[in-house]
């Protein structure tokens, strides 16, 4: 139980933490109508991007079909994630790992379902490196989970 807590718990973190950084961004900011803002060139700098696909805009089309497509399968995701927790729970950095991925999962859902799309706006660049695409806090917390589900495993031995 104490378990299932824990990566509720950083769920509901990492959504809320998506969702007011998106709210703020996109809303507050008025991102959706300036499209680029500058906040430390070229390191970070907030671009409007609606992403109507996966990662990269991977998949990307605008029908009403490929939406709930993808909502679909992000929902199913997270089910089979909370059964994976429950089944073989991993260690504490596993347990938080699985949080971040559904809470992300989560944020990018509630974006399609209200925009039919989800907002990215994180845009980063480098050392002569312009970078052409635009991510979120959730597009980091599910790259961050899916990675920390693979480095520490559920406890279960052998098959």
């Amino acid at each position: 139980m104490q378990a299932l807590r824990l990566v509720g718990g950083t769920a509901l973190l990492t959504f809320i933490l998506d969702q007011i950084t998106k709210i703020w961004v996109v809303h507050v900011l008025d991102l959706a109508t300036r499209q680029h803002i500058d906040v430390f060139p070229p390191f970070l700098t907030f671009r409007m991007a609606w992403n109507y696909g996966v990662n990269f805009g991977l998949l990307a089309g605008e029908a009403p079909a490929t939406r709930w497509i993808l909502i679909s399968v992000a929902l199913g995701i997270v089910l089979f994630v909370l059964v994976w927790m429950r089944r073989d729970p991993p260690s504490t950095p596993g347990l938080i790992a699985a949080g971040l991925l559904i809470g992300g999962a989560i944020g990018n859902v509630v974006d399609r379902v209200l925009y039919g799309a989800v907002a990215d706006f994180l845009n980063m660049s480098c050392c002569g490196f312009d970078n052409p695409f635009a991510f979120n806090v959730a597009d980091v917390a599910i790259f961050v989970g899916a990675l920390g589900l693979v480095l520490f495993p559920g406890h279960k031995k052998g098959a």
